[in-house]
């Protein structure tokens, strides 16, 4: 199904015509639970990986200062969940059996061992005929994204490797895809979900608007009753391309070692909207199951990264070669 963002509560063009040219376009990639394939654009899905090349480790030193888990025994504690929670009629106390209830406070007593060996998780994997807003280097197709799902320095957040490759040249698929043992957060694992990018219009940050701007809509605001930020600036979810939101740390400007500035790829995690509500698909706004629903329609990919935070990739606009960067927001 397809899913269609709510047009603005108000068109920001109309009311500050300065504005207009500062419009990017970003595709909101809307992942909701499904069966992806390896052919598909995904979040947690399998990817298009040749038989004959290796799969990654993470290489780099870990934090391990959260609490791990074992990535099958919380597949195991979702299944209980969602079993439990879907015959749980919303209102009514959490309808959970004496023998899962057991079984979840057995998973929580094991204590897996740190110094496992690492292996790099799937995360997504997007194909540029799906992403209007996703460029890769010539030739290329499909980009991949894994990561070691555990904390790395110095955002305490998993570390990143981007794979871009011509998805033609990948006739022999690895069948089995490894996996790491365990994970520092249980949030580090991405339930499967298929995509519905849809484009939409944003408009840069608050704090990178010219200034007499910026104060122009901060009075409207207070007049208005409309938020800027919240409702018309940078969509909620998972998006590629568009602008950067830097609620969390303020403006930080992310230059390349060559000197240049840095364009947003993609942000990873993070809900699909806010309470507010206002970026919420239209689809999704329609009547709620009787049954409580989990993963819920908010947050489907489970991702969440720090307390509730999102990571923005950016790459180097002169060569993909180029060192990526990353913020936490």
């Amino acid at each position: 199904m397809a899913r269609t963002t709510p047009p603005r509560p108000v068109d920001i063009t109309a009311v500050f015509p300065e504005i207009a040219p500062l419009a990017r376009t970003a595709t909101r990639l809307h992942p909701r639970p499904g069966t992806p394939g390896v052919r598909d654009s995904s979040i947690g899905g399998p990817l298009l990986w040749p038989s004959d090349e290796s799969w990654p480790l993470c290489e780099e030193s870990h934090e391990d200062g959260g609490d791990f888990t074992r990535l099958d025994a919380e597949r195991h504690r979702r299944r209980i969940l969602s079993a439990a929670w879907g015959r749980t009629p919303r209102g009514e106390q959490f309808a959970i059996t004496p023998e899962e209830r057991a079984e979840l406070d057995r998973l929580e007593e094991e204590d897996p061992d740190p110094d496992t060996p690492t292996t790099m998780l799937a995360v997504a994997q997007l194909f540029l005929r799906d992403v209007p807003d996703l460029v890769g280097p010539p030739g290329a197709d499909v980009m991949q994204i894994l990561w070691c799902p555990r904390d790395h320095a110095p955002l305490s957040c998993p570390a990143l490797l981007l794979r871009w490759r011509r998805s033609a040249d990948v006739t022999d698929v690895l069948a089995e895809q490894p996996e790491p043992e365990i994970m520092e957060y249980d949030t580090y694992l991405p339930e499967p979900c298929v995509l519905h990018p849809e484009q939409v219009v944003e408009y840069p940050y608050e704090d990178f608007l010219p200034g007499h701007l910026r104060e122009r809509i901060r009075i409207w605001e207070e007049s208005s009753g409309h938020r800027y930020f919240s409702e018309l600036s940078i969509a909620g979810g998972w998006k590629v391309g568009g602008y950067a939101s830097w609620n969390l740390s303020g403006p930080q400007q992310m230059a390349c070692d060559c000197g240049a500035d840095m364009e947003l790829l993609l942000k990873i995690g993070g809900g699909e909207w806010d309470r507010t509500g206002s970026w919420r698909p239209l689809e999704d706004a329609g009547p709620q199951s009787e049954f409580h629903e989990y993963p819920n329609r908010w947050d489907p990919t489970a991702i969440t990264i720090g307390r509730g935070y999102a990571l923005w990739v950016f790459t180097c606009p002169v060569s993909f070669d180029h060192p990526y960067g990353m913020s936490m927001q």
